[in-house]
């Protein structure tokens, strides 16, 4: 269980960094979409999160 929340320790901001990297360049193609870009992406930082906490729950159940 240690090494799954290893690999969403690792994933997570790695997925993080990809979807601010794609938002922004989005963003700066098309400025007048930045508003719907921006409520996507926080939609999509929240649920990446979601899964490292997840993975978090999943070692403390495997624990005890």
């Amino acid at each position: 269980a240690g090494i799954g929340f290893a690999w969403g320790v690792f994933g997570g901001p790695i997925g993080q960094s990809r979807v601010a990297a794609a938002a922004c360049e989005g963003a700066a193609r098309n400025p007048g979409a930045s508003g719907k870009i921006q409520v996507m992406m926080i939609l999509g930082l929240a649920l990446i999160e979601s899964l490292v906490l997840f993975a978090l729950l999943v070692v403390f159940a495997g624990i005890k």
